[in-house]
């Protein structure tokens, strides 16, 4: 099988080299196209960093890695896309993306680069794997090989599921891990972004953690435990709880 391997963290990301040493270990043919800088917060985002709009791509070495690598000029949703449709050497059987530096949790997930080329791939049918470790924003040097231990366990299970599943696993950055949970997403995240006003036409966009208590069972919570967690997400879809007999128009 055929896995493509972006991040939002960009090529040099020590987390990307540690999901491609993981697919390749369980045994998956692997190429690696990930943004040639930083694409944090990008969502599914499908914009070419070029002002014509080409995507410009070129080969890198991996350290440590014998694989198929590119530096693309482009958020992470755009090479998902580029991949699915056929590019970086044809359609993958799965799309891996991370292994994110900082968790990935709550519906803030709606803005993560990382999960938005996860559903990207779910929406050109394909099964993919967001992957993110729970790395605070003043927090200690992030233990990447027990995030890509925990992406061992979890490959052979999503290979497993019905065609075009995707997840979200989130890993504790503790060395024992306490295990593996299903969770619920969490109100919004465990970080937050508070506007201050800072005049003069200008904002500022300050990241803070959320003060609200964490609830039994959410993704927050249980990584705060120790646990590893997965959510099964879906992409765009419809959702018929709002839908009532409409308006006669026109009259």
């Amino acid at each position: 099988m055929r896995a493509l391997i972006t991040n939002d963290d960009g090529i040099d990301s020590p987390g990307l080299h540690v999901l491609a040493a993981a697919a390749r270990a369980c045994g998956l043919d692997v190429v690696v196209a990930a943004p040639v800088s930083q694409a944090s917060g990008t969502s599914a985002s499908v914009a070419a960093l070029s002002d014509d709009g080409r995507v410009v791509s070129s080969r890198r070495e991996l350290p440590g890695l014998d694989v198929e690598a590119y530096a693309v000029a482009a958020h992470p949703g755009l090479i998902s896309l580029i991949a699915c449709r056929g590019g970086f050497g044809g359609k993958p059987d799965v799309v891996l993306s991370g292994i994110n530096l900082g968790a990935n949790v709550g519906r803030a997930i709606l803005h993560s680069g990382t999960v938005g080329a996860a559903l990207t791939a779910h929406l050109n049918d394909v099964t993919a794997l967001a992957v993110s470790l729970d790395v605070g924003l003043d927090g200690p040097e992030p233990l990447w090989d027990k995030a890509g231990e925990v992406v061992r366990v979890v490959l052979p299970f999503l290979l497993d599921l019905p065609a075009a599943a995707v997840l979200s696993l989130n890993v504790p950055n503790v060395v024992d891990v306490q295990g593996l949970r299903w969770a619920e997403l969490a109100r919004f995240g465990a970080v937050q972004s508070r506007v201050d006003d800072v005049g003069d036409g200008e904002v500022e966009l300050v990241h803070v953690y959320a003060e609200e208590s964490l609830v039994p069972g959410t993704d927050t919570a249980l990584l705060a435990d120790g646990y590893a967690t997965l959510t099964a997400l879906r992409s765009v879809d419809r959702d018929v709880s709002a839908e009532r007999a409409l308006p006669a128009w026109p009259a």
